[in-house]
């Protein structure tokens, strides 16, 4: 299938790194992006990909960031909106600091930490279908990059150093996993339902509920028990019934049945409210799909706490 009108690829970088966003647009796509200006702020590269299942010739915008802190709040205005609509894929780029440098390890920091606001505020997060990376330069540790970039929601890609092409879970590495990672995502763009309503109440499965022993991450039905509990326990106290007194037969009917139909309102609300959390497990289960054994696990850890700090 030949994918007309795919969506786009933003990928940035600090503005003093442009070099490395030249490098690792070239490794992906075998060819150096160009310029009339000489920033490559505003350009566009096409990225062709190829699988069994589809071609595509994805655009990718490239960008560089000043003021990470501005550049976000502009991603987040709404004038971007329409920009993020199209996006089915962000991807940063920055050279891995040496440790004694603390000037450049803080914009490194804050960098991430701004493009991670973006995924979770603008593109909505885990619920986001599209690719969220982080790639990082040169042959420094990159432990605390790759925790840094799991807490922003984007996976971590190391490129440089003396890199194996494979992992020791037998996953691919370096620019092959940044390809791998873009090839597995769904390029085209969506197009409105003709089911409306009817397809929205199809979605999760019989009877429209979410089964959490098939999220299939850790997250297994004693988990599911215990965020009912928290939720009952969390609900406003029921008040003891007072003494009926003379008179009051039809009044503390009344009452009665008022309370019953309160009751079933909360049993409904509490319902919809532990659905939802599990929706959102089983969004960061989805987005997992394909991703590292060591990070999806991180994510899978930092989503039930999340979802648990909701209660």
């Amino acid at each position: 299938m030949d994918v007309a009108h795919p969506r786009r690829i933003l990928a940035v970088s600090l503005d003093s790194q442009a070099d490395q966003l030249s490098r690792v647009i070239k490794d992906l796509t075998g060819s150096s992006p160009c310029s009339p200006s000489p920033s490559l702020a505003g350009t566009t590269h096409n990225l062709s990909l190829k699988t069994q299942y589809y071609t595509a010739t994805v655009p990718i915008w490239l960008d560089l960031i000043a003021s990470p802190s501005d550049w976000s709040a502009s991603f987040l205005s709404d004038e971007a909106a329409e920009v993020l609509a199209v996006l089915g894929g962000l991807v940063l780029i920055f050279s891995l600091p040496p440790s004694a440098s603390s000037e450049s390890i803080d914009r490194v920091r804050d960098v991430i930490h701004h493009v991670g606001h973006v995924v979770n505020n603008g593109l909505g997060g885990w619920e986001w279908d599209g690719v969220r990376l982080a790639v990082g330069v040169g042959d420094s540790d990159a432990q605390e990059w790759d925790e840094l970039c799991a807490e922003a929601g984007l996976e971590f890609v190391q490129i440089g150093g003396n890199q194996l092409h494979l992992n020791e879970f037998g996953e691919k590495t370096g620019i092959s996993r940044v390809k791998e990672a873009l090839e597995s995502n769904d390029w085209a763009q969506d197009a409105p339902s003709d089911f409306g309503d009817f397809e929205d109440a199809s979605d999760g499965g019989e009877g429209g509920h979410l089964d959490p022993e098939s999220l299939d991450f850790g997250f297994d039905r004693a988990d599911f028990e215990g965020l009912k509990k928290a939720i009952w326990e969390a609900r406003p106290g029921d008040q003891e019934p007072s003494a009926p007194t003379a008179g009051s037969g039809a009044a503390s009917k009344a009452e009665a049945d008022n309370q019953g139909d309160i009751q079933d309102e909360l049993g409904h609300e509490d319902v919809d409210k532990v659905e939802s959390m599990m929706r959102k497990l089983q969004a960061v289960r989805d987005a997992g799909e394909g991703l590292p054994e060591a990070q999806r696990k991180r994510m899978a850890a930092r989503a039930v706490g999340e979802v648990m700090k909701e209660l």
